[in-house]
């Protein structure tokens, strides 16, 4: 294994459990055997009340928050193209109101504590001369002003464009709060080019990590399929080694989004990354 080892460094993406309450993620969260969490920050904005005093328990119950998610409305992942017209910061139809949304969750980060963020940006234009590329980085630019004021990084997901396009983008964005939450399964998912060669692309803008699986679709332009950690075609023993040339020390947050056994399969992936470091 190469010297690099995320496992005391591993956290659960808190949507992944699928929670109805703060007590539920709690319960949830410790048949995972992880005590590290990504926190969704949708949730607590839209339903305050049952999230009431959620850092202490977080103390009491011996859970760390690591970082946090931004979601935006509406997003319809049905297929490739729906999620290419609704997600993220594309749609000017819920603008105003994701940035209302995004501005009482970058308050609510603040007073948690958290110093990093991760979204979906949406599809960014491969050519700078898109006439929505200049929107989008105008978007991305107050949405880091934002978080920049309140101490936060913002770490775009990766997935919905080529590793290039995505460093150009962030080259242009030139933000030094801004960075990366990589995905490789999303790369697999949106067929959107190797995870390894991504990983290596992107690297200097490396914030954290998801760790997820998939394998690339049969049909070109639908979707691929999540697997469990382990059972796809991202080559992990090569993910963890590029980790490791690029120094990196953050957090990998395990995330499943499909099938009714989350818990089962973040133990799987938890027990796969364990046996890689111990080289087996």
């Amino acid at each position: 294994m190469p010297a690099y080892s995320i496992t005391d460094r591993l956290g659960v993406c808190a949507w992944s459990l699928q929670p109805t309450s703060a007590e539920d993620l709690f319960d949830k969260l410790a048949q995972t055997g992880i005590s590290n969490i990504q926190i969704g920050l949708d949730a607590i904005r839209e339903h305050p009340a049952d999230w009431d005093n959620f850092m202490q328990a977080c103390a009491q119950r011996g859970v760390t928050c690591v970082s946090g998610m931004l979601g935006t409305l509406d997003e319809d992942y049905t297929t490739l193209e729906t999620i290419r017209r609704t997600g993220g910061l594309v749609p000017d139809w819920h603008w105003e109101e994701n940035w209302r949304n995004f501005t009482i969750a970058a308050g609510l980060a603040q007073g948690m504590g958290l110093k990093l963020i991760s979204f979906h940006a949406g599809f960014l234009p491969h050519d700078d001369r898109d006439p929505s590329y200049g929107k989008l980085l105008d978007r991305a630019k107050r949405l880091a002003e934002l978080l920049a004021a309140r101490g936060v990084t913002l770490a775009f997901e990766t997935g919905q464009e080529t590793a290039e396009t995505l460093r150009a983008f962030l080259e242009k964005l030139d933000f030094p709060n801004v960075g990366i939450n990589f995905d490789p399964a999303n790369m697999i998912l949106y067929d959107k080019g190797d995870p390894i060669a991504a990983l290596r692309v992107l690297g200097p803008y490396l914030k954290q990590c998801h760790i997820k699986d998939a394998r690339r679709a049969k049909v070109p332009g639908t979707w691929g399929e999540e697997v469990v950690v382990g059972t796809g075609e991202v080559d992990w023993r090569a993910f963890f080694g590029v980790l490791g040339d690029l120094g990196f020390k953050g957090w990998g947050c395990i995330e499943r989004e499909v099938g009714n056994q989350r818990v089962a399969d973040i133990r799987a992936a938890r027990a796969y990354v364990e046996k890689l470091a111990r080289g087996a």
